[in-house]
């Protein structure tokens, strides 16, 4: 599979990701997903501390255990849990990454973590200190770089001008091209990969997709959907199907590095490595899906 450099790091990653989140709680099902993704030559796991409240990250430190050279990690951190409480609070504190580093690492049962996330923030954060936490992290040897997962412009601008992110995680797809106005121009500038992730929407843009197109999405309406659903259909080439399609628009534009597809089937695994055997989308093609698609904008966190 095809390997691209992860911003300005010397990290290496395959174009398509495993995104952990959607894996669930059987521990033999997921474990054996993450080892047939490994052998698909899928270097890049994502997870996260939030997901099932960590056991997500326990389940994923037995995975690789034995494979941990042949992996790229990267967690996230900045949703809080406190004890007797339902839910999560935001702490991207100093003094909480700090700790957190400590019970994910355990959790994952390795010494160092390839990628840590800002798993979230906003303009309001305390910016500085976390960026601080970040780069002691590194120089103690617990974390190789950091990035950010964020949706919001002017956070995004305030770690490009303070940090030294390798990457921005987002949102990205053929039903959510908001990024193509100002944050991946922004990124090629700074030399920042994108981590594109939902790159199928949802599983709206699948064959079997129809019936979760029944619902709104973003600013489309079902009606909407559905007849975008038919059209990339009929606009799909005898080669590649329309989930391929989808996969492949984010990895079109070059400020990505890595799409992270969810899966939580072998099934869905296969379907997703499948893509990369399959030739990029022709410049054609990416113009007639951006004519039949909308230019999405973002209208909050600007």
């Amino acid at each position: 599979m095809r390997k691209n450099r992860l911003g300005q790091s010397d990290l290496y990653v395959s174009e398509i990701g495993l995104g952990c989140m959607s894996l669930g709680t059987d521990e033999a099902k997921a474990i054996s997903i993450v080892h047939e993704a490994l052998d698909q030559g899928i270097n890049f796991v994502d997870t996260a501390d939030l997901y099932d409240e960590g056991r997500n990250e326990e389940i994923i430190g037995k995975a690789i255990r034995q494979r941990r050279q042949d992996v790229i990690l990267t967690t996230k951190v900045g949703n809080r849990r406190i004890p007797g409480q339902e839910g999560w609070s935001w702490d991207p504190s100093k003094a909480y990454i700090k700790n957190a580093v400590k019970d994910s690492l355990k959790r994952l049962q390795t010494d160092y973590i390839d990628l840590y996330q800002l798993h979230g923030g906003t303009i309001e954060d305390p910016i500085d200190e976390t960026i601080e936490a970040f780069e002691e992290l590194k120089q103690e040897g617990l974390i190789r770089y950091y990035g950010i997962s964020s949706i919001r412009p002017n956070v995004i601008r305030e770690y490009l001008k303070k940090s030294n992110i390798v990457s921005v995680m987002s949102q990205y797809s053929i039903l959510d091209r908001r990024p193509e106005e100002e944050i991946l121009p922004l990124l090629a500038k700074h030399g920042i990969s994108m981590i594109a992730r939902g790159p199928l929407a949802g599983g709206i843009l699948s064959e079997r997709g129809r019936s979760k197109a029944e619902k709104n999405y973003l600013d489309y309406s079902s009606e909407e959907l559905l007849n975008l659903h038919d059209q990339l259909s009929q606009e799909t080439s005898d080669s590649r199907n329309l989930a391929q399609t989808a996969l492949h628009y984010p990895l079109a534009n070059p400020s990505v590095a890595v799409i992270i597809p969810g899966a939580s089937s072998l099934e869905q695994l296969k379907s997703n490595v499948m893509a990369a055997d399959v030739a990029p989308l022709t410049s054609e093609e990416l113009a007639d899906i951006q004519r039949i698609s909308k230019a999405n904008r973002y209208k909050l966190h600007v």
